[in-house]
């Protein structure tokens, strides 16, 4: 019993001494440091993958190369020896440090054949150098930082199978970087790859919409983008005046509320005529105040041949419009010109005849006393000059564009138009009164042109006065000075106690082709050339009417030119 306790010391002493033969402790302690090292090891390829998701949620497409490395820079020395990263790319004529961390580090103007970075392209290949300072002498590096770099992990970059450049990391530590390592910028080289080719894609793509977007505002003409529910998905801002107002008021985005005011579709609206056939439909259409546009609607197609949208084009041809009824117009005046001047030749010779032989039998029957019967010869006499003065008109009259503005004056115009048209409008049995301002200063004009002018007027006033019933039909032609601002103008108004003009068509009265008489007694290029006639003598067409009374017709012109 006594001997019990010491065997028990005696055993323990034994299996200490086996411990340490056999090295049961030994293989122990390995086991445990290999396990906290694979740990390690785990962790930081954890902490290497993380950083990669980052790097992936943390880029925008809209950054830039240095705002990409900046980014990447900022991550890396959680897993990996790090003072330097760069990013190299390949130009037509060698190699270019394109963006860097820390922005200042150091200048690379050159890469020799030697370079890690050039060796890595060339090979496509990742690799680890180690390398001493004068392999990287051309790496000159800012005083600022410490230097010289010993160790770098080189990853080359590409697009699809094509090297675009290298991703560079470096440490001043000699031997820093292993194979994991390498793997590692390997993948973040990939990363960056994918990210900058975004960014590129992105700003070509930007780009391209900006320029898009720059040419559709620049275009002058209003252009509008619709869907098939007609709602406006786009346009330029370039709205006529008159337009604006329904655009403005509406909050609807239906294209028939925002440019007509409506609120359901128009009647054979066009996008249906585009629904239907797939293709583009022309329209004309005029506004209220006179406005002449051409609409174009073309359908815009997906790739599956699907109709996504209408583009739809707004055109103002009213000018052009103008210009057309002057050109028929003029064509027409031509013709007639040329017949007005074959007929008073015609006529001037055998009205030369009548008039001389008539004073000549009434010098004789003067000479032998028979100064009645000579007075009777007065009337034939006179109405002989007035028919040639008729004729004389109507020569001037066909000769109107070839002749030059000059100094006119304006009542003597007006009684020259008067003395061809007043027996036409008098069969009407219409009364002209004249109501001249004496002395009114002459002024430089195409007197044929105002001629034409006046004439179109009067005509006008006449056809108004055709529907009149009931009570005496007047025409009043007036002339008056009137000083604006400083600035005297001639007015010649013609008016007349007529039907008068309806408030809702006073503003399509000089569109051209506008008329409202029958087709058969109006182009609707009167009062359009008129109008553009006084405007190309800087002056103007004012209309005042009253339905039921009458209208007034003003041709407006400067007589002080500026």
């Amino acid at each position: 019993m006594n001997g019990a306790p010491g065997g028990e010391a005696s055993m323990d002493n034994r299996e200490k001494l086996l411990e340490q033969l056999t090295g049961v402790d030994s293989s122990k302690l390995n086991y445990y440091v290999e396990l906290k090292k694979r740990n390690q090891e785990v962790l930081k390829q954890n902490s290497r993958l993380e950083i990669l998701r980052q790097l992936s949620r943390d880029i925008n497409i809209d950054m830039s190369i240095a705002d990409i490395v900046e980014g990447a820079f900022s991550k890396l020395p959680q897993t990996l020896p790090c003072d330097f990263l760069g990013l190299v790319a390949v130009k037509s004529n060698g190699l270019i440090l394109k963006a860097l961390q820390p922005p200042d580090f150091c200048r690379i103007e050159d890469f020799p054949a030697h370079s890690p970075s050039l060796k890595v392209i060339q090979q496509k290949r990742a690799e680890i150098f180690n390398l001493p300072p004068d392999e990287l002498s051309h790496i000159l590096i800012n005083p600022a930082y410490p230097g010289p770099l010993r160790s770098l992990a080189i990853a080359p970059m590409f697009k699809r199978d094509e090297v675009i450049g290298a991703l560079i990391v470096a440490s001043g530590t000699f031997e820093a970087y292993d194979r994991n390592d390498l793997n590692f910028v390997e993948h973040l080289g990939d990363q960056l790859s994918i990210s900058i080719q975004n960014a590129r894609l992105y700003k070509q793509v930007s780009r391209a919409k900006e320029e898009w977007e720059s040419t559709f505002m620049a275009v002058t003409d209003p252009i509008f983008l619709v869907d098939t529910d007609y709602n406006v998905l786009l346009h330029n801002g370039r709205l006529p005046a008159e337009m604006q107002f329904f655009w403005d008021q509406s909050l609807s985005r239906k294209c028939f509320a925002k440019l007509h005011g409506r609120k359901e579709p128009c009647q054979d609206c066009p996008i249906r005529e585009v629904q239907r056939t797939r293709q583009p439909v022309y329209q004309r259409w005029q506004t209220e105040s006179g406005l002449v546009l051409d609409l174009s609607y073309y359908p815009v197609m997906t790739e599956g041949k699907q109709l996504s949208a209408v583009t739809i084009i707004l055109k103002d041809v009213t000018e052009k419009m103008k210009m057309e009824g002057q050109l028929i117009q003029s064509a027409k005046l031509a013709a007639l010109g040329e017949m007005a001047a074959g007929v008073a030749h015609e006529l001037n010779s055998p009205m030369t005849v009548i008039i001389g032989t008539a004073q000549l039998v009434a010098r004789e029957l003067q000479q032998d006393g028979q100064s009645e019967r000579a007075a009777e010869l007065e009337d034939i006499v006179n109405s002989g000059l007035r028919c040639k003065r008729i004729i004389q008109n109507l020569l001037t009259f066909s000769r109107q564009d070839q002749q030059p503005a000059t100094e006119i004056d304006l009542n003597d115009e007006a009684r020259r138009v008067l003395g061809m048209i007043k027996y036409q409008i008098n069969r009407s049995r219409i009364t002209i009164t004249e109501r001249m301002t004496a002395d009114l200063p002459r002024l430089i004009a195409n007197g044929p042109q105002i001629q034409q002018v006046l004439t179109n007027l009067l005509i006008n006033a006449r056809d108004a006065l055709n529907e009149v019933a009931g009570r005496e039909k007047v025409i009043e032609v007036s002339s008056e000075l009137r000083v604006v601002s400083g600035r005297r103008w001639a007015v010649l108004s013609v008016s007349d106690n007529g039907i008068g003009i309806p408030s809702e068509n006073r503003p399509k009265i000089f569109t051209p082709f506008y008329t409202s008489k029958e087709a058969t007694k109006g182009t609707g290029l009167g009062l359009s050339v008129s109008l553009g006639i006084a405007e190309s003598h800087n002056g103007t067409i004012e209309v005042t009417s009253t339905p039921g009374q009458g209208s007034t017709f003003s041709l407006v012109l400067p007589i002080d030119q500026q």
